[in-house]
């Protein structure tokens, strides 16, 4: 399986389990990888058989400055499984990083792996 990615998509986020972390918005560091097989494209050389990675991109954003949710974990698996669905992905990998949320570290987050088998519904 090849891989397209976007590293270090950075986007405001409403997240947290705290009183303060509901009142403020917060940055969210987001690196995504996406299954696809590129040989169709690199034999096509058309870009309408590629994994358009600038849609993906900004549905990522939309979805997370609209979002709630109180864990990281909730958010990681709500990107996984829209990537899956609207994108039609075989496979996809989010890492999802709180940037200072512990102190003394640079990010703390999760990451996980998800594929269409995974699909909830």
């Amino acid at each position: 399986m090849d891989i397209v990615y976007v590293k270090n998509l950075r986007v405001k986020a409403l997240i947290g389990i705290y009183a303060w972390e509901r009142r403020i918005r917060q940055q969210v560091r987001i690196d995504l990888e996406m299954g696809w097989d590129n040989r169709i494209p690199a034999a096509s050389d058309d870009i309408k058989h590629t994994l358009n990675y600038k849609e993906a991109a900004k549905k990522v954003a939309t979805l997370v400055e609209q979002s709630e949710f109180q864990l990281v974990e909730t958010l990681a698996e709500t990107i996984a499984m829209t990537l899956l669905n609207d994108m039609q992905l075989p496979w996809v990998k989010v890492t999802l990083g709180k940037p200072s949320a512990v102190t003394n570290s640079d990010e703390v987050g999760v990451q996980i792996e998800r594929s269409r088998e995974d699909r909830h519904g």
